[in-house]
């Protein structure tokens, strides 16, 4: 396990991610990849259209402070045709596309987020008849977020409901309580089960690492906290996917290494001995494990198609292609020329031993 206590690089830098990462183009064959496992639909909108607001009001929390987001407002002309596009599309999230259910149905919000490389637009769709109400979200398409929405869809226990449409992508709420505020109310609170929470801390840095799925500062994943039989358990889940191997850094992969995680990191250190960190790390690989094996043949299709992408730097794929050979003395990792083929390598490399006890199933394994 690599040291809990070490919140800083060798080089001294602060574990902070690029200020703002570019934003990647979908190539063809990924969009094929799309269109063969129906993630690719035909919208009445796009992306851009949401774009043409008069004007915003910023949006307060419950307790009257200021938040990223912005509500936005449009002529009344634009807002007729938004209204009923976007319950069409909340209908393709949920109901495959039935609109049978449209006329209970109305937009009572769009949210505009100024923060973030994405600058997302939040759906709030509502219920006339019982005012209960869902989110959904609007963004730009970019190509290391569908690789991250993927690679969470396969390998993680989450499964995600997205689709995109040219360049527009649109997302499912993923729920939980967002970590930043998981940790200033909740993970002192009388009822939290802190082993419990530490145990599924220590599989999701080792989930985010494996996937090198970066960024995961606290307002960048939800807590779900589960009723069991007689205490809770907790699901830890991201729901930002923008950082997918895309920064040099290799801590930057480790929500271990943020200054935002440190009441997280203190629980573990303090609830869990070494053995029982590396009992959780076996067990989230192994489950990672059997995913990439059912999903094998899918998986083996996207990294290849991950393999020639340019979502990277070179320098940045450099750094880390040199980090991660030092971290595990692989040689294997020099192979590699594009942050798709370290992917592929740091996989294999996490994984191999987890592969070998996997049963064999067929001629193929």
């Amino acid at each position: 396990m690599i040291n809990f206590f070490d919140h800083i690089n060798p080089e001294g830098k602060a574990n902070i991610p690029s200020k703002r990462k570019p934003m990647f183009p979908i190539k063809e064959d990924l969009r094929q990849y799309l269109k063969r496992y129906g993630r690719e639909v035909l919208l009445p909108f796009s992306y851009q259209d949401l774009q043409r607001f008069t004007y915003t009001i910023p949006l307060k929390d419950k307790n009257g402070k200021d938040t990223a987001w912005e509500q936005v407002s449009y002529d009344m002309r634009e807002w007729d045709f938004l209204r009923k596009s976007l319950v069409k599309v909340y209908a393709i999230l949920k109901t495959e596309g039935d609109l049978s259910f449209a006329n209970h149905l109305d937009v009572a919000r769009i949210d505009y987020c100024y923060f973030g490389n994405s600058q997302p637009f939040r759906i709030r769709i509502v219920n006339k008849f019982n005012d209960n109400y869902d989110h959904y979200y609007i963004k730009k398409a970019d190509a290391s977020r569908i690789y991250g929405l993927e690679l969470e869809h396969i390998l993680s226990p989450n499964r995600i409901t997205y689709f995109t449409s040219k360049d527009t992508l649109i997302e499912e709420h993923i729920p939980g309580i967002p970590g930043d505020l998981f940790i200033r109310d909740y993970i002192n609170a009388e009822n939290t089960n802190k082993i419990r929470l530490a145990k599924e801390f220590v599989k999701f840095n080792e989930r985010c690492f494996v996937q090198l799925l970066g960024d995961m500062r606290s307002y960048n994943f939800v807590v779900n906290i589960i009723p069991d039989i007689e205490d809770f358990q907790y699901r830890i889940r991201a729901i930002d996917f923008d950082q997918q191997s895309y920064e040099g850094r290799k801590n930057l992969y480790l929500p271990q290494f943020f200054k935002d995680n440190q009441a997280l990191v203190n629980m573990v250190l303090k609830h869990l001995d070494k053995r029982s960190i590396e009992q959780y790390q076996a067990e989230e690989k192994t489950m990672m494990t059997f995913r990439l094996v059912s999903s094998r043949y899918r998986v083996k299709e996207l990294l290849d198609i991950m393999d020639d992408d340019q979502i990277s730097t070179e320098e940045k794929i450099t750094e880390l292609r040199e980090a991660l050979f030092v971290h595990f003395n692989n040689p294997q990792y020099l192979k590699a020329r594009t942050m798709g083929q370290l992917l592929k390598t740091h996989l294999k490399c996490s994984l191999r031993k987890y592969l070998k006890k996997m049963p064999k199933t067929g001629k193929h394994e």
